[in-house]
């Protein structure tokens, strides 16, 4: 399970609730989610929502503890906070050049470590857009018009403007954050993430921004899973992909 901030903005409305109480609102419901999932029987207050007085929640997960990775972006708070908690850190890069988030990810760790975590526990795992095809061309060439669509109405929002391919194709390139190419180029680039962020454990690709029809997503993924991992792990820098 991955817990981030973002999520919190798209659900919250649904339910009343005053975003402008965005950060205790965050930190309350962090909290007793790691509580629900060390005790069954739960006694707890709070600000946001009604108290529990010994409910019990069910089902129980099959791990031991549930796994919860906490979600950032680039807000040095919640890199901390993460680290502070123990807990797994997944990062979204989605734009720019993933060595920018080095002095965060190690804000995280420097937290965990002065929390007396252990350092092995403090995971750091990344989130980020990618496509993987059979060639470098192919993959730039199926990707590139459904991502500019996207981030260019996202842009029109935000005040960004509109997605180049100049813009595209310096994000591909060796330190750019999208993984877009074939599957030798792209466990290059998350082995070149791993190596800017001081080690990760995971990296989850995100390919739907790209409104890619089903059987390329597929195909995607068999590359991912055929090629691109084994790649990956025989380096022996990241755990899973």
């Amino acid at each position: 399970m991955v817990v981030g901030r973002g999520s919190f903005v798209e659900a919250f409305p649904l339910f009343g609730l005053d975003l402008d109480d965005y950060e205790s609102l965050f930190t309350e419901k962090l909290d007793l989610l790691l509580l629900l999932r060390k005790k069954t029987h739960v006694n707890w207050s709070g600000r946001h929502r009604p108290a529990l007085t010994g409910q019990g929640v069910y089902p129980r997960p099959i791990q031991e503890p549930l796994p919860v990775w906490l979600g950032v972006g680039g807000t040095p708070e919640s890199f901390a906070r993460a680290g502070m908690l123990g807990l797994p850190l997944m990062v979204a890069i989605i734009g720019g050049e993933p060595h920018r988030f080095r002095p965060l990810v190690d804000l995280y760790r420097q937290a965990g470590a002065k929390a007396g975590h252990d350092p092995q526990e403090l995971k750091v795992g990344v989130h980020a857009l990618g496509y993987v095809a059979q060639t470098d061309d192919e993959a730039a060439a199926d990707f590139f018009p459904g991502y500019a669509r996207a981030f260019t109405e996202i842009g029109r929002e935000r005040g960004w403007p509109p997605v180049t391919r100049a813009q595209f194709e310096a994000l591909r390139g060796p330190t750019g954050a999208l993984i877009v190419g074939d599957p030798d180029s792209a466990a290059r680039k998350v082995l070149s993430y791993s190596k800017s962020l001081g080690g990760i454990s995971r990296l989850s690709f995100q390919m739907s921004v790209a409104g890619l029809p089903h059987q390329k997503m597929l195909r995607s993924i068999e590359l991912i899973g055929s090629r691109v991992a084994p790649l990956v792990r025989s380096d022996q820098s990241v755990g899973s992909v």
